[in-house]
C-alpha cells in the first residue's frame, strides 16, 4: 500500500487517522505514493485495491466558489458539476472569455483550518498537485481532456481561498450518472465506452503519470460513446493501482448502475453504492445482472481487487488488452445475434429485440397511405383506358353524336363540377399526444436549466423552461440549444403548438432517429419564428417519428440579454 501524503485518511476499525506529509519545494516533489511518514502506519482493514470507501471529515466539505466568479480575469465559472473532497477540489464548467470557448476547470479550495494536521489548510498538498499537473502538461490522448493552463497559488487574479486550478478542454456529452440513469448499458457497448480511457491510463502509466480516474465525477461520456477523463489534478496519494481500480469501477457502473468504490463519492455523483456481502466482499456484476459476459465480469472483479492470484488485474495495460480482445471477438461474431444480457438493443444495432420491432400490420397511418396509393393508381388506369377508348372511337366510329366522356377530364366551361354545392369533406380531427418525455438537447454544453425542461409538457402555463442568458447571440458561443421530445412509439403528427413569450425566437423542427442522436443525424422538417403567445406549426406532411427535436437557432431578447422562454408545447396527431 502506498505511503500517505497530506490529509490522506486510512480506515482502521472505527478510527480514521490523518497522516501529515512534509512540505517540499516544487522542484523535488516525489512521485505520487512515495512520501515518507514519520510514524508507523496502522494496518488497513482491506487491501489497497479493495477498500470500498475513503472517509473524509465532513468539515472539509466547504461551500464552493459561486457561479459567475472569475479566475485570473480570464476564466468565468458557469456551473459546478462535482467535487472531490479527498483532493479538496471542485469541478466547474467554465468559459474562456479570451478565446470564447468552453473549458473544464478543477479548482483547489483552501480547506478549513485543521490544527491536527501538519498542512492545516491543504496548501502543501495543493502545491504538490499543481507541480504534478505541470509535469503532465505534454500528455495528450483521446481518452483524456487536454491540459490548457495551470493556475499556480498566488497567481494574479486568483481568489484568496483558491490554492490553484487546472484548465482543460471541455468534454461534451454526459456524466457517468446521466448515462446509466437511462437504464442498463449493453455489456459490449460498455466495453467500447471504456476502451479509450483504459488506453489513456496505459499510456500515462508508461510515462510515469497517473490519471486519477477513480472518482465518478472526473469521467464523462462523449456523444460518440467514449469515456474521457474530464477533470484533472488527482490527489497526491493516487497511484497507478488506483487508476486500475477506477477503470474497474467505471466498467462495473456501466454494467450494474452502481459505484463500487467510495460511498460518499457515489452519493455526491447521484449514483447508487454497490452492494456487498456480509463479509464485505463486492457482489460480482453477473450476480446483479445475469447475462454479463464472463470476460467482462472477471475483468471487473480483478481490476477492483476482489480476486487473488491469477485473477487479479494489476495494470492498465492488462485492462486495455482484455477489452480489445473482447471487442475483437465481438466483431468476428457480428453475424450472430448477441446473447441477452438484460439490456435493450440500441437503435443502431443490427439485431433488435422482437418486442421492440414495431408491428406495422395494423398501423392506421400505413393503411391510409396504402389506400391513397391504390386510389391514385386506379384513377391513372381509368384515365389511360378512357384515352385509349377515345382514340379507338375516332378511328373506327362515325362522326357526329355527343362528345365522348373522358373519365378524369376537366369539367366543360359553364358546368359545375360534380359534387359542387355539397358540403366539403371535413378536415381530419386531431388528438393530443399524451405521453411525451423531454430533455434538453445541448451538444456543446451540459444543458440549459435541464431541471426545468419538464415544465414544457405539464400543461401549466405558469411553469416554463428558458435558456441561459447569453451576451452574444447564436452561433457565437454555440450553434444552438433545443428540446428533444420522445414518444412511446412512432407518431404521425399533424401539428404542434408552442406557447412562448419570446417573440422572434427561431425554432427548427427536426426528426431524430434516437433520443441521443447528434445534430448531424437529425432531418429538418420545417422552421418557424415564434410569435407572442401560441404559435402553431403544421406537420401534416411530415413522416411518422418517435423523436422530435425543437432546435433553437435564434434567441429572443430580454433586458439586453439573448434568452428564450417556452411555457408549453402541445403535440397533436391526426385521428381517423
Amino acid at each position: 500500500m502506498p505511503d500517505a501524503t497530506a490529509d490522506e485518511q486510512v480506515e482502521t476499525g472505527d478510527q480514521v487517522t490523518d497522516t501529515p506529509a512534509r512540505t517540499v519545494d516544487a522542484a523535488d516533489v516525489p512521485e505520487a505514493g512515495s512520501a515518507e511518514t514519520g510514524r508507523p502506519r496502522p494496518t488497513p482493514r482491506v487491501p489497497e485495491q479493495a477498500r470500498p470507501t475513503e472517509r473524509i471529515p465532513a468539515a472539509r466539505d466547504v461551500v464552493g466558489t459561486t457561479s459567475g466568479s472569475t479566475l485570473t480575469d480570464r476564466y468565468r465559472l458557469l456551473q459546478r458539476v462535482g467535487s472531490d473532497l479527498g483532493a479538496g477540489a471542485e469541478f466547474w464548467r467554465a468559459e474562456d472569455t479570451v478565446l470564447r470557448r468552453p473549458v473544464a476547470i478543477t479548482v483547489l479550495r483552501r480547506l478549513p483550518a485543521d490544527d491536527r494536521s501538519a498542512d492545516p489548510e491543504g496548501a502543501a498538498r495543493a502545491g504538490e498537485m499543481v507541480v504534478r499537473a505541470l509535469r503532465s502538461g505534454c500528455f495528450e490522448h483521446v481518452g483524456s481532456a487536454r491540459l490548457l493552463d495551470v493556475l499556480a497559488p498566488g497567481s494574479h487574479g486568483l481568489p484568496e481561498d483558491v490554492l490553484g486550478a487546472a484548465v482543460a478542454e471541455w468534454v461534451p456529452g454526459r456524466s457517468l450518472s446521466e448515462v446509466v440513469a437511462e437504464g442498463p448499458v449493453r455489456a459490449l457497448r460498455a466495453a467500447r465506452i471504456l476502451e479509450p480511457l483504459a488506453a489513456a491510463a496505459m499510456e500515462a502509466h508508461q510515462q510515469g503519470l497517473v490519471l486519477g480516474c477513480d472518482h465518478p465525477q472526473r469521467v464523462r461520456i462523449t456523444p460518440d460513446g467514449r469515456a474521457q477523463l474530464a477533470f484533472l489534478l488527482p490527489r497526491p496519494s493516487v497511484t497507478a493501482a488506483d487508476d486500475v481500480r477506477g477503470l474497474g469501477a467505471v466498467l462495473y457502473t456501466l454494467l450494474t448502475r452502481r459505484w463500487p468504490l467510495s460511498v460518499a463519492d457515489a452519493a455526491r455523483a447521484e449514483l447508487v453504492s454497490a452492494d456487498r456481502t456480509p463479509s464485505g466482499a463486492l457482489r460480482p456484476a453477473s450476480a446483479l445482472r445475469p447475462g454479463v459476459p464472463l470476460e467482462l465480469d472477471t475483468l471487473c472483479t480483478g481490476a477492483l481487487g476482489q480476486s487473488e492470484g491469477l485473477g487479479r488485474v494489476h495494470t492498465a495495460a492488462a485492462v486495455h488488452r482484455l477489452l480489445t480482445e473482447v471487442l475483437a471477438d465481438d466483431d468476428e461474431v457480428a453475424l450472430f445475434p448477441p446473447l441477452n444480457d438484460g439490456a435493450p438493443a440500441e437503435p443502431d444495432d443490427v439485431w433488435q429485440d422482437e418486442d421492440r420491432v414495431a408491428d406495422t400490420r395494423r398501423d392506421p397511418v400505413r393503411r391510409r397511405n396504402l389506400m391513397i396509393g391504390l386510389s391514385v393508381l386506379a384513377v391513372c388506369v381509368l384515365i389511360v383506358l378512357g384515352y385509349v377508348g377515345v382514340q379507338l372511337g375516332a378511328l373506327f366510329g362515325a362522326g357526329g353524336g355527343p362528345a365522348p366522356i373522358v373519365v378524369g377530364a376537366p369539367p366543360v366551361a359553364g358546368q359545375a363540377p360534380a359534387g359542387a354545392g355539397q358540403n366539403a369533406v371535413p378536415a381530419a380531427q386531431t388528438a393530443t399526444v399524451g405521453t411525451v418525455s423531454v430533455d434538453v438537447f445541448d451538444p456543446t454544453g451540459d444543458g440549459d436549466n435541464a431541471d426545468d425542461v419538464s415544465n414544457v409538457t405539464d400543461g401549466d402555463a405558469a411553469t416554463s423552461w428558458k435558456t441561459q442568458q447569453y451576451r452574444q447571440p447564436f452561433p457565437s458561443l454555440k450553434p444552438g440549444v433545443g428540446i428533444m421530445a420522445s414518444f412511446v412509439s412512432a407518431e404521425q403528427l399533424s401539428q404542434l403548438t408552442i406557447d412562448s413569450p419570446s417573440a422572434g425566437t427561431v425554432v427548427e423542427i427536426r426528426s431524430a432517429p434516437s433520443a441521443d442522436a447528434t445534430l448531424a443525424e437529425t432531418v429538418p422538417v420545417t422552421s418557424v419564428t415564434l410569435q407572442q403567445g401560441e404559435t402553431t406549426v403544421p406537420l401534416a406532411d411530415s413522416q411518422p417519428t418517435q423523436h422530435l427535436l425543437l432546435w433553437i437557432t435564434t434567441l429572443g431578447t430580454q433586458d439586453g440579454q439573448n434568452v428564450s422562454q417556452i411555457d408549453d408545447v402541445t403535440f397533436s396527431r391526426a385521428v381517423q
